[in-house]
Parts: C-alpha cells; sequence; structure tokens
C-alpha cells in the first residue's frame, strides 16, 4: 500500500510538472551538450514559429544569427566546469519567417538518469524592449551630435557677435573724439544704446554658450555654510539699505559638490532676488537652511517677498528675458542662468511661491 502511494504521488507531481513545463508562457527546452534539442514546450515553438518535429530535426545553432555564436562559450565552459550553477546571455535568433529575435537566455545543467547532464535553456522574447533600446540609443546619439553641433555654432556666433559689437563700441569712441558736438546729437545717442544693448546682450549670450554639464572629477567638495556666509557679506550693504534680516540656518560642516564660482553665483542671485522683489508692506526676511534627501544636500532660499504667480508665469521661471515683477533693472536672464549652473552641476531647482507671501526655491546639489 505504501509503495502504491508513493508511486500515486510521484505520478501526481510529474503530471504537475508536466503541466507546468507544457503550459509556461516563456519558452523552456531540454538540450544536450551538443546544443540538440530533447524537449522543447509550446511556447518554444511560437516563438520561433517552428513545429516541435522540425526542431528536432535541426541543431540549435541553425537558427542563431551567425555574430551571436559564440555568446554562450565562455559561460557555458564555467558551468561545465562547476564555477557557476547558471548563467544568463542575450542572443539572436532567426525566426522560421527570417526575422530577427532578440532572446534573454537563462541556462542551468540538469542531471538525469546514468549523471549524464543535459541543459535547462528558458527563452524570453526581449525583441521588442531591444528595439526600444536600439531607437533610445539612436535618439541619443542624434541629440548629442546635434548638441555639440548647436554648442559650436554658438560659440562661433558669440565671438564673432562680441567681435562685431567691440567694433562697433570702438567706432563711437573715435566718432566722439573726432565730432565732440555728436555727443549731443540725438539720434546718434540712441544708436549708442543700442550699442550698448547689443553689448549686454552678447555678454548674456556668451554665458549661455559656456554652461554645460560638468564631470564629477571636475568639482570641488565646497562648504554650503561658508559660501552662504560669503554671498551674504558681500551684499550686506544691499541688505542693509533694503533692511533684509538674513538667517543662514546651514549646519556648518553640510558640503557640496560644485564649481566654486557656480556655487558663488548661484547664492548670490538667489539672495539679491529675494531683496530686489520684497514687498513693501513688511521688512524683508530672508532664511536659508538645508537638509539631506537621498543623494542629495538640498538648500532651501525662503523669503516674504512679492511672490509669483506660478499658474501664470510657473513654466516661463527660468526661461530667458522673462520678468514677472515691475522692477526697471530686471532683464530676465539671472534665473535662467542660475538654473542651468545648477543643472551642469547635476543638481535640479524647484520653486513654490506665494502671491504676497512669499517665494521658497529648493535647490538640489550632489553630496561629495
Amino acid at each position: 500500500m505504501k509503495v502504491s502511494n508513493h508511486l500515486r504521488n510521484f505520478s501526481n507531481a510529474y503530471d504537475v510538472l508536466e503541466r507546468t513545463f507544457n503550459n509556461t508562457y516563456n519558452g523552456i527546452a531540454i538540450v544536450n551538450l551538443n546544443g540538440n534539442w530533447l524537449k522543447v514546450n509550446e511556447s518554444v515553438c511560437d516563438i520561433f514559429g517552428y513545429t516541435r518535429w522540425e526542431l528536432f530535426n535541426m541543431d540549435i545553432h541553425n537558427i542563431v544569427y551567425a555574430q551571436d555564436l559564440g555568446v554562450h562559450e565562455e559561460k557555458f565552459e564555467n558551468l561545465i566546469d562547476g564555477n557557476i550553477d547558471k548563467y544568463r546571455v542575450k542572443q539572436r535568433y532567426f525566426h522560421k519567417d527570417g526575422s530577427i529575435l532578440w532572446m534573454l537566455i537563462s541556462v542551468s545543467l540538469v542531471y538525469f538518469k546514468e549523471g549524464r547532464p543535459h541543459m535547462i535553456w528558458q527563452f524570453t522574447d526581449i525583441t521588442n524592449r531591444k528595439k526600444s533600446e536600439d531607437k533610445l540609443k539612436t535618439m541619443l546619439s542624434v541629440a548629442k551630435e546635434q548638441n555639440e553641433r548647436l554648442t559650436s555654432f554658438a560659440n562661433i556666433v558669440t565671438h564673432n557677435l562680441r567681435s562685431h559689437s567691440g567694433n562697433l563700441t570702438s567706432l563711437t569712441e573715435f566718432l566722439e573724439e573726432d565730432y565732440s558736438n555728436l555727443k549731443d546729437n540725438e539720434n546718434y545717442q540712441l544708436l549708442k544704446r543700442a550699442i550698448d544693448n547689443l553689448q549686454e546682450t552678447v555678454s548674456h549670450l556668451t554665458e549661455v554658450a559656456k554652461i554645460r554639464e560638468i564631470e564629477d572629477s571636475k568639482m570641488e567638495v565646497l562648504n554650503l555654510y561658508d559660501y552662504t556666509e560669503k554671498a551674504t557679506y558681500n551684499i550686506i550693504a544691499l541688505a542693509q539699505n533694503a533692511e533684509a534680516i538674513i538667517y543662514n540656518l546651514i549646519d556648518e560642516t553640510i558640503c557640496v559638490k560644485a564649481i566654486p564660482a557656480y556655487l558663488d553665483s548661484i547664492i548670490l542671485n538667489f539672495i539679491t532676488n529675494a531683496i530686489k522683489y520684497k514687498s513693501e508692506k513688511r521688512k524683508p526676511i530672508i532664511e536659508l537652511s538645508s537638509v539631506f534627501q537621498n543623494d542629495y544636500v538640498v538648500l532651501k532660499i525662503k523669503d516674504n517677498g512679492l511672490g509669483i504667480d506660478l499658474e501664470k508665469f510657473g513654466d516661463k521661471l527660468f526661461q530667458m528675458y522673462n520678468t514677472f515683477h515691475c522692477n526697471e533693472d530686471a532683464i530676465g536672464i539671472g534665473l535662467f542662468i542660475t538654473k542651468n549652473h545648477i543643472e551642469s552641476l547635476g543638481g535640479k531647482v524647484e520653486v513654490k511661491s506665494e502671491v504676497d507671501i512669499g517665494t521658497e526655491f529648493t535647490i538640489y546639489f550632489k553630496k561629495p
């Protein structure tokens, strides 16, 4: 009776394994060490388009893409030598209709009667995934090439514009030396102002053209508290005139990865903006604090100024030559350059703001 029960249990277990083998979504095959199919499930037939009979009458290598014939070699030897229990490879195959399939193959050894080893191959069709990856790589390659062209174009244009605007300025100086009464000529003054505006625009474009992603190896470990103290000291006269109170609540030990000139510029721009766009209803209070978040040091700069209508201007906030308050000194370049400096350091910037309540900028810097 016990023997009969064991046989029945074994038979049931075998039936379950057989059903699992035949009905699993992924292709499963048992292959001998010479590459001959011994057993395949229906999914293998569906994947490659061949019947079981056709597969059994061909070597598996007959349908492998020629350039991928050797992808198993090193891992296969390690598997046979007992150095590894299983391995995975990506390999191309030909479908019966001639199309190329990308397969992710998981290989492991099994031992049947008499201790002879065979391999279990599990096939996962990743053709669509590979097509998407290849498409993405192509798009990135094109984008990189276009970016390099645009960078070269920007450098050439800014260089040429700088030369021409410099020449125009020199010509106006020569004319003033030769014709002293020109300074009183209204049309001449309009021309000179236009040349000055051109030089300022070229200066902005030159700064923008310089901005690009910076490699980690070229960045330094900088103390965020010290740079904030330095920036606050540099605008102390501006702060006093505005009766602004600046609180540096940053931990004195916190450091970030950055370029000194960029970190200076970023902090200065946000603090001076907070003072420039203060509310006339109250004394400006600016608070700088920091927290850690995943791989970033997060700098928060909060003020109680005029605030910005983000529903109206949110998508334009960091664009060039956009201004949002009636300030004669505003030219709409500072936030654009600052955002690009932050991103070139591998960080990002976010903003929360309410009109007549204030603004909080959140700047993410890489941890050292």
